[in-house]
């Protein structure tokens, strides 16, 4: 395959790629289904400027009218944050959404293929997709595992969404062979918590080593991606208990209501950013940003 026949990459980004600069790929779910509008485009701005101001390109992943994007204009981003038929697009939704000339914003798993074709290494997003609390019931585990099993892409994240199940999302990690690393923690950050109550695998205190984990796994023909947990400034996380009632009575709306499937994240997310009165609003964008900053100095050390 040509990287041409289904990629647009913007020329920054093609120069990052041609003369081995550190790039960090980004997801775009966040801009269209993630966070309400201003913020949504704001927030896509604040982030890609971190990674420049950490010295790395930085690379928002998105489809538009079937071509796959690495790397957004302002407007691609404007029209991604403001169009209401922009779709949610994971890896089950891929080539129908190329060869039918959708428009799509990327999740965790779908950025994860497309930096991959790009021979992009390095991702920063919020937080995963997991294993949904009752999906014993419902069977709703995201394919952001799965795709973590499989692809060779480094994912920076505060640790799985919090209104997931995070002990069974950590055992199906486990289960797919994912390591899953804690950066300066031994414990889990729970998105907007830097505390879960669940241990990681391993805790690595410099980016560098853990740029040279990924050289290791990868050299030794290790499929997989690796998953770096970051906690959110502790400045900036919110109280357990508080978040864990909000996301309990949001779930409890989300079953009455008969919200699933892919719009159940979106929707838990939202409900609980009123439940909060924006409060996980504001620590959604602060951990983002603080992911994208690791993300950027581990691309650093990654390509040399």
């Amino acid at each position: 395959m040509k990287l041409n026949d289904y990629l647009d990459i913007h020329p920054d980004v093609e120069d990052a790629i041609k003369n081995k600069l550190p790039i960090v790929a980004l997801e775009s779910t966040i801009i269209s289904h993630g966070m309400p509008y201003p913020n949504n485009i704001e927030t896509a701005i604040m982030v890609e400027d971190t990674v420049r101001s950490n010295n790395a390109i930085p690379a928002t992943i998105a489809i538009i009218n079937g071509r796959l994007k690495v790397g957004l204009t302002n407007k691609e981003i404007d029209f991604l944050a403001t169009n209401n038929k922009v779709r949610k697009i994971s890896r089950r939704d891929l080539a129908i959404a190329v060869s039918k000339k959708l428009s799509g914003s990327t999740t965790v798993a779908s950025t994860m293929i497309i930096a991959n074709l790009a021979k992009i290494a390095v991702f920063a997003t919020g937080g995963i997709g997991g294993v949904h609390r009752g999906a014993e019931k419902t069977f709703d585990i995201s394919a952001d595992l799965e795709e973590l099993s499989k692809t060779n892409v480094c994912v920076v994240c505060a640790g799985p969404k919090a209104i997931l199940d995070i002990g069974l999302t950590l055992e199906y990690l486990e289960t797919k062979g994912v390591p899953v690393i804690g950066y300066k923690t031994s414990e889990l950050p729970a998105f907007y918590s830097s505390k879960s109550g669940f241990n990681v695998d391993y805790r690595v205190d410099a980016a560098l080593d853990i740029a040279e984990i990924l050289k290791t796994k990868w050299d030794l023909s290790i499929k997989g991606g690796v998953l770096v947990t970051n906690p959110i400034p502790i400045a900036f996380e919110l109280e357990l208990v508080m978040m864990n009632k909000a996301i309990n009575e949001a779930i409890m709306e989300a079953d009455k209501e008969k919200i699933i499937g892919k719009e159940i994240t979106p929707y838990l997310l939202s409900k609980v950013n009123e439940l909060t009165e924006g409060k996980s609003l504001d620590a959604n964008i602060k951990l983002i940003q603080n992911n994208a900053a690791l993300a950027a100095k581990i691309a650093m050390h990654y390509i040399k």
